[in-house]
């Protein structure tokens, strides 16, 4: 999702105390159930405020939130230090993704969309080795091929949402590949850029560099109509929950349980996505999308290198 970077901003990660190894599954759980739900908040905001009123409430609150927690933590001085580079990783990784994830909800199922955010890992070693010249050995480049055969076959027969046009189908697929080749894009940005610049400092500054990218677009596409409490509701529940209350989470993740299994929360967001979709939107989920979403995954866990063959000394 939108915070890969913060993992790249950790130059060093201490060992898990053993009661910390116990505490982090919850935490791991709620974070996962939370970033699962902001495709549903996306929808349901998007439907009334359309999709940059609802990309950029939704950075403009986060920041809101999260601009007094960098005061009191003492982190403000390297936002001012760094607010150049800062609100510039925000335009790549917030602003842009967050609207054509918005604008991909209103012609996909939810469901579908989380499934191809699940891509951002996958784009990431792509990009990391194009950008950063980073070596990809045998078996990560098997997960590549293995992750983009099953991006290919999810796109082949994609299934638009209910009461949406099947032919805007394939440009919201490729709107949510655009969103997750962003997020890739800024997690080397941040590996490259912003290494030793406090993770609070960074993510608010990013928040307001999106903020600010995002204002004049949402006012100019705000509706005409003033949109009811339940889009209200869910513009405010993705900005505190699944942007401020998220990073926060994800913060501790990476203390307690390091930035490896903090990264895995990508792959089972979905599995909360696609069961908020169908039982909310009553989504449809075929035995197609599950299964190239399985490849995708494995693919991506391949390619990342979260998942290993390496043999054994005797």
């Amino acid at each position: 999702m939108a915070f890969q970077r913060i993992e790249n901003n950790m130059t060093s990660t201490t060992v898990p105390t053993h009661s910390a190894q116990r505490s982090w599954v919850p935490e791991f759980l709620l974070l996962s159930a939370i970033w699962g739900a902001s495709f549903l908040f996306m929808r349901m905001g998007a439907v009334e405020f359309g999709p940059f009123p609802t990309a950029g409430l939704r950075v403009a609150l986060a920041a809101v939130l999260l601009l007094p927690f960098v005061v009191l933590a003492g982190e403000w001085p390297a936002l001012r230090r760094h607010w150049k580079t800062v609100m510039l990783a925000g335009v790549i990784n917030s602003a842009i993704p967050f609207a054509l994830f918005a604008w991909a909800v209103m012609h996909i199922t939810t469901g579908l969309t989380s499934i191809l955010n699940a891509t951002v890992p996958l784009f990431g070693a792509l990009v990391a080795w194009i950008w950063l010249g980073e070596r990809i050995q045998r078996l990560r480049w098997l997960g590549l091929l293995l992750g983009f055969v099953g991006v290919a076959l999810l796109a082949w027969k994609a299934p638009g949402g209910a009461g949406m046009k099947s032919s805007d189908a394939g440009w919201a697929i490729a709107a949510c590949l655009g969103a997750s080749i962003c997020y890739a894009v800024a997690a080397n940005f941040a590996k490259r850029y912003l290494v030793g610049v406090p993770p609070l400092a960074s993510a608010t500054g990013s928040l307001l560099g999106a903020s600010a990218c995002l204002a004049i677009p949402t006012v100019m596409n705000w509706p005409t109509q003033m949109p009811g409490p339940r889009a209200w509701g869910a513009v405010v529940a993705i900005a505190v929950l699944c942007t401020g209350l998220a990073y926060f989470l994800y913060f501790r993740l990476i203390a307690n349980a390091g930035p490896s299994r903090a990264v895995a929360v990508t792959f089972l967001a979905p599995a909360f996505a696609v069961l908020y979709g169908v039982v909310f939107l009553h989504e449809t989920i075929t035995p197609w999308m599950l299964g190239c979403g399985v490849i995708i995954v494995c693919g991506t866990m391949l390619s990342t290198g979260l998942v290993r063959f390496d043999r054994k000394p005797r």
